[in-house]
């Protein structure tokens, strides 16, 4: 009984930990295009330009694109295969939460009114910024976009941690290129 409850408690654990992944992503692309003929890229300054976030984040972005892109194997040129763009869109996530059990109120203990553990009527409220961020592939000579990622998780506000999780958004996005059917 003892094995099975541990067994059970470890796979319950794993279920929590891997539903809570960090980012979720999608790809979708086009099923004509021909991936393995794409061996050099380049950015697409005018889409990145309309990217609505900071350029400290786009640069961070960027750099995190070229650096899956490079492992890739493809390499950086004035006249590319493939044009790399993005796009962000984030949005405010607010969450209340009406626990009840806590400390503080007015109640009936066992040694009459006072204050103590007990209800509390107080709802809890935070706000988190949920972002999601578009990776395009743009054919250069046909000007058609051939692949888009979409990432979507939560972004942090302190510095160390953003640029840990913008690789990481860029990371789990390019995991999807290119698609598995044409490899």
């Amino acid at each position: 009984m003892k094995k099975k409850f541990k067994t059970l408690s470890v796979l319950v654990l794993l279920i929590l930990v891997s539903s809570c992944s960090s980012v979720r992503v999608a790809a979708d692309y086009d099923k004509n295009a021909k991936f393995g003929e794409y061996k050099t890229f380049a950015f697409f300054k005018t889409g990145i330009d309309k990217a609505e976030i900071s350029d400290l984040d786009k640069r961070r972005i960027l750099r995190a694109i070229e650096a899956e892109l490079l492992a890739k194997g493809f390499t950086k040129s004035e006249n590319p295969d493939l044009l790399v763009s993005l796009f962000t869109k984030s949005q405010q996530r607010v969450n209340v939460y009406n626990n009840a059990w806590g400390y503080g109120g007015w109640g009936w203990g066992g040694f009459g009114p006072g204050w103590g553990w007990g209800w509390n009527n107080q709802p809890t409220v935070s706000t988190r910024t949920q972002g999601v961020l578009y990776v395009d592939l743009i054919d250069a000579n046909k000007k058609e976009l051939v692949w888009q990622g979409m990432g979507t998780g939560y972004l942090s506000q302190n510095m160390e941690k953003k640029e840990i999780r913008i690789k990481e958004f860029v990371s789990k996005i390019m995991e999807k290129y290119p698609p598995e059917a044409q490899q």
